[in-house]
């Protein structure tokens, strides 16, 4: 299944997605909870009545209806691996890691497919990042590696945005807030579940600016595969339902081009992964100030 969140007269719900039409589940099925996170939640009860629901009479919704939100809006944790291809970090002028370099985004990254990226006053910049994104259904504690896969939802196409200034630029480098300004962290346009996927390690992935591709690789040059990240990871922090972890990205980074290329006002990022679908947006200029 191909499942999505969103927006439609202000109401948030959860949905199918089939070509260019989105199926609505809460209406299907009242019983399912209108966020994602809460589907997952379930179990693998809340993925059968899901399966089950698809299967009946549906409301289909045009895309144009709908506004695409985040397929897991409001996750626990937002984990992100630095750099996990090789070839990747000796573009960036690094060392293959021995362990898994982890790092976190903040909640107020996320956007969905569709959405701008906001490039901020405070940096001139700003990097695209295509991942895979995976989505853990079954929460746990020290994952063993070789059961780490049945705890994973599915998977998503994710940008990891990145203010390279703030990133490398200020003193002793500061990754959380270089990959944290509001926007740098979209995602989509679907949780792709696991069965549609198959083998997290061979996908290929691409990035394209402006329809030029900048980026195209596979997830077998991962240095760390997903299973092991899991495991890793899981060692530190317990896992819920819904926490993502984007697991790195491929050589072609806009920092490590000469000279280098870095987004501005009106361009099109798209990332797309084999067997998970294509992750469009526009990158828009700096936001008025506002006080919430």
């Amino acid at each position: 299944m191909k499942l999505v969140s969103f927006r439609v007269g202000g109401e948030g719900r959860i949905g199918i997605l089939r070509g260019d039409r989105v199926f609505d589940l809460s209406k299907a099925d009242p019983g399912l909870p209108r966020c994602l996170r809460g589907l997952l939640e379930m179990g693998a009860e809340g993925l059968r009545r899901a399966a089950l629901a698809a299967e009946g009479e549906l409301e289909a919704l045009a895309l144009d209806q709908v506004e695409l939100l985040p397929p897991v809006p409001k996750p626990e944790k937002i984990i992100c691996v630095g750099l996990n291809y090789a070839d990747h970090a000796a573009e960036s002028g690094m060392r293959p890691p021995r362990e898994p370099v982890i790092f976190n985004k903040l909640p107020t990254t996320l956007r969905g497919s569709g959405d701008p990226i906001v490039l901020p006053e405070l940096s001139q910049e700003v990097d695209y990042e295509a991942e895979l994104v995976v989505v853990i259904g079954i929460g746990g504690r020290a994952v063993p590696r070789d059961k780490a896969l049945a705890h994973v939802a599915g998977y998503m196409c994710g940008n990891d945005v990145s203010a390279r200034d703030w990133q490398k630029g200020k003193p002793g480098g500061q990754w959380l807030l270089g990959k944290s300004f509001d926007s740098f962290a979209p995602t989509g346009p679907a949780l792709v579940t696991s069965d549609e996927v198959g083998d997290p390690g061979k996908l290929r992935i691409q990035c394209r600016l402006n329809h030029r591709l900048v980026q195209d690789s596979c997830t077998d040059q991962l240095i760390f595969p997903v299973a092991e990240l899991i495991a890793y990871v899981s060692r530190v922090a317990t896992l819920t339902p819904g926490d993502l972890i984007f697991t790195g990205t491929p050589p072609g980074v806009g920092m490590a081009r000469t000279p280098p290329l870095y987004l501005h006002p009106g361009d099109l990022v798209e990332v797309e992964i084999e067997r998970v679908g294509l992750l469009r947006n526009r990158v828009a200029g700096p936001p008025l100030a506002s006080v919430e």
